[in-house]
């Protein structure tokens, strides 16, 4: 008679390395690679048209340069202004506003986040501060101040080209939407389980 066959007993080893992934995990993980890149290239397209209306917004808001002509050479009208300077301020302050409301977008699009969100993001908020400036340009008065001065004659104000002079604010929309959704996903995004309590610690006095 032979005594009945007990199985071993459970290996408790807090240590040991967990058994590798099976083909099923692996596919569910590329299969989240997928949807993560096809929502950030989606949030990179979305965030770099949005520029398009910072720019309208800053050839619409941006204050104006007054120059003027005495027939041979183009001065600026008021030396001791501040046009130029604030040009650039509301460029920022429009950019800055651009950022939140895009970080904002994408949280509510996607709360789970991710990194490529986040650099998706990032970079399709240069982009757009680049095809606002560009476009904000280009809209603005001609570039061309002597024909501009010759065609409304000596002695008559017009304005100078909209110029962003610190191209460090082209960064203010993605610095805005970066902190934006980080700060959003901090607070109100997806938490982890917290553990069970009955679960032993492996970590604690009984698993080692």
């Amino acid at each position: 008679m032979t005594a009945p066959l007990t199985p071993p007993p459970p290996n408790d080893d807090p240590w040991q390395a967990p058994p590798p992934p099976g083909p099923g995990a692996r596919s569910g993980e590329r299969g989240e690679l997928r949807a993560d890149v096809r929502d950030g290239v989606a949030v990179l397209l979305a965030v770099t048209a949005l520029g398009a209306a910072l720019g309208l917004l800053w050839a619409l808001l941006a204050p104006r340069v007054p120059l003027i002509s005495d027939g041979q050479a183009v001065f600026l009208r008021d030396t001791e202004g501040e046009a130029a300077v604030g040009a650039d301020g509301v460029f920022a302050l429009l950019a800055l506003a651009f950022g939140a409301v895009s970080a904002a977008g994408v949280f509510w699009y996607r709360r789970r986040g991710g990194i490529v969100l986040v650099v998706a993001l990032a970079l399709g908020g240069v982009l757009g501060s680049v095809l606002a400036w560009r476009l904000g340009v280009w809209l603005g008065p001609t570039s061309d101040v002597v024909a501009h001065a010759k065609a409304v004659g000596e002695g008559v104000a017009f304005d100078a080209p909209l110029k962003l002079g610190a191209k460090g604010m082209l960064l203010a929309w993605s610095l805005a939407a970066t902190l934006v959704h980080l700060g959003l996903t901090a607070l109100f995004g997806p938490r982890d389980p917290e553990p069970d309590p009955a679960e032993p610690d492996p970590f604690g006095p009984a698993g080692i």
